[in-house]
């Protein structure tokens, strides 16, 4: 599993060094992580043969052409690309994404169980602080409604 958060520096030809642990969990047919521009979110989400896996069954649930079997189609195939770790266990974040998503100096990598997202530093702490807001407000709500599922079954 991809957990925790980390700040991270990107080097000059955009490479940044992912967590041990992160290496460890994308281990698959490759030694690398597959990334693509988010579908939820401004930033990259990555992970291992794993995640790729969950988006095929996902994908491959659609009949062919429908629209959002296209759609995840040329989100996720064809925004994706293959980071092959070196020797000192950085990826080479792509150009083009860097541009996208602001990535110039600070990034912040952020495991979200099969998969991560690496954000800009600011960009993240100001999602991060949306999305406690957003868990503060909607798990008393969660939590009612599964009492009341139970007082209903019972």
């Amino acid at each position: 599993m991809f957990i925790s958060t980390a700040e991270k520096q990107l080097d000059a030809k955009r490479r940044i060094v992912l967590p041990q642990d992160f290496r460890a969990a994308a281990a698959g047919p490759f030694d690398g992580v597959f990334c693509f521009p988010s579908i939820e979110a401004d930033c990259l989400e990555g992970g291992g043969q794993a995640l790729f896996e969950t988006y095929r069954g996902l994908i491959e649930e659609l009949p062919f052409g429908d629209p959002l079997r296209s759609a995840l189609e040329v989100s996720v195939y064809g925004g994706l690309s293959r980071l092959a770790f070196d020797t000192a266990g950085r990826i080479t974040l792509p150009e083009t994404l860097c541009e996208r998503f602001g990535l110039t100096d600070w990034v912040a990598v952020v495991g979200l169980g099969e998969r991560f997202q690496i954000w800009s530093r600011d960009a993240f702490r100001a999602h991060r602080d949306r999305q406690l807001a957003a868990a503060r407000e909607g798990l008393p709500a969660f939590r009612a409604q599964q009492r009341l599922a139970r007082a209903s079954a019972s």
